[in-house]
């Protein structure tokens, strides 16, 4: 029988998962200098925190879970997202009570939404996510997203376009939310089945849905901005004179709102202008969430956060032609020859192993040309060469595969020389 990979899902092949490291190693450098610190949290977590975190009304838990139920018959949810286990940790593990406030925190790691598979977009996904929780200064809004906005440019993506908004405090909600529904009302029944059921329960998923998108009475539905308290209104207002401080241009957008219920006040996403990367030009999104953790059962916590896909991410750099600096070489190759040498190969390579030296050698029992070839496939800088008189006399053949010069030394020698290029 001939098995095949899952639908969604990827075999991330050697030559692949280097720009993988690249990308992964940028968010690690760039939270270590934001002072974010690295949270691991598990693949799956009960069912009701997503329902209850992420929302009753979202696509993503009416249509997009993976949930089963386990021995114990307690239903279980691979994670669709982030953000959830992060408020469920910080209140499990009272981070509250931490001296350090607001507890800056980022995660890497697979998520999980049964979605129609398309590019850039899988059933198995991996989330680069950033959250500050326990501060509702707006200049933490500002450093989260010019975090997130660094990263793509240290990367060197071109034609970034940042969209920010507003869903205000839940007096602006509950103003819009009255709004909406007299606006949309009256013609409902020309929306598809699941903005009827939304026009009660959470109207504003309306203005997030992909099928009714271009229809006439989303241009004009009532804007958020126009419902701001004046509180709401004011912490916007200095949302956007930190990012104009920090020199990073902005378009407000009235009707971005996000695809999660749990957003409110600030809400920002970063596409990608050009041709070439598709209809979806999103790279990714955030906001705020104040009252998360509070539902989820802890204290009082404003919290913001972003998540972005780096399936996403990776299609974007190829689509701009951006190579990422993939270092593949070994430092040298053994080459033996003879069977006496190649019985002393394992050892010798463990050693070079054991010095910090990238090392490999043959284990298919080629020629000596043909070793050398397999040094030159793998941009091996130096081969080491070790026949019966190099044993005899303790030393190797060590040659310069870039120059071409070879000199037979001592092993020691060898070592000492191998480390010190690699240190140059």
């Amino acid at each position: 029988m001939k098995f095949k990979i899952p639908r969604g899902t990827q075999d991330i092949l050697p030559e692949t998962s280097a720009l993988w490291r690249i990308v992964e190693a940028k968010a690690h450098d760039l939270c270590r200098r934001y002072n974010y610190k690295e949270i691991r949290t598990p693949m799956f977590e009960q069912t009701e925190l997503f329902a209850r975190g992420v929302g009753d009304t979202t696509d993503i838990v009416q249509k997009e879970m993976y949930t089963f139920e386990d021995r114990g018959g307690r239903s279980l949810t691979l994670r669709p997202e982030g953000t959830a286990s992060v408020a469920r940790s910080y209140a499990e593990n009272k981070m509250h009570g931490w001296a350090d406030q607001p507890v800056k925190l980022y995660y890497i790691g697979p998520m999980f939404r049964y979605e129609r598979p398309q590019s850039g977009r899988m059933r198995q996904f991996v989330q680069f996510g950033v959250e500050a929780m326990g501060s509702d200064d707006p200049a933490i809004d500002a450093e989260v997203i010019a975090l997130a906005m660094n990263f793509y440019q240290e990367l060197g993506l071109k034609g970034l376009k940042l969209v920010i908004n507003s869903l205000g405090d839940k007096d602006s909600r509950d103003a819009h939310r009255t709004a909406l529904v007299n606006h949309f009302k009256p013609r409902i029944t020309e929306f598809c089945t699941d903005c009827q059921q939304r026009l009660e329960s959470n109207p504003l998923r309306i203005l997030d849905c992909k099928k009714d998108r271009d229809h006439e009475l989303m241009a004009s539905a009532p804007s958020i901005l126009d419902y701001l308290s004046e509180e709401s209104a004011a912490y916007f207002s200095n949302v956007q004179q930190y990012l104009e401080a920090m020199k990073i241009p902005f378009t407000i957008d009235s009707g971005l709102v996000r695809g999660l219920d749990y957003y409110n006040s600030t809400a920002f996403e970063i596409m990608l202008e050009g041709e070439g990367f598709g209809a979806i030009t999103t790279l990714m999104g955030g906001g705020r969430y104040n009252g998360l953790v509070e539902d989820l059962g802890g204290p009082e916590t404003p919290g913001i956060g972003f998540a972005l896909s780096l399936e996403r991410l990776l299609m974007a750099l190829e689509t701009q032609g951006i190579a990422l600096p993939v270092e593949e070489s070994l430092d040298a190759y053994l080459i033996t020859m003879g069977e006496v040498a190649k019985s002393h190969a394992p050892a010798l390579l463990h050693r070079l192993r054991g010095e910090g030296i990238t090392v490999d050698g043959d284990y298919m029992n080629k020629k000596m040309k043909a070793q050398f070839k397999a040094a030159d496939r793998q941009n091996a800088t130096f081969t080491l060469v070790l026949g019966d008189d190099e044993l005899e006399n303790g030393t190797v053949v060590l040659k310069n595969l870039e120059t071409g010069g070879q000199e037979n030394i001592p092993v020691e020698q060898a070592i000492e020389k191998l480390k010190a290029e690699r240190g140059a």
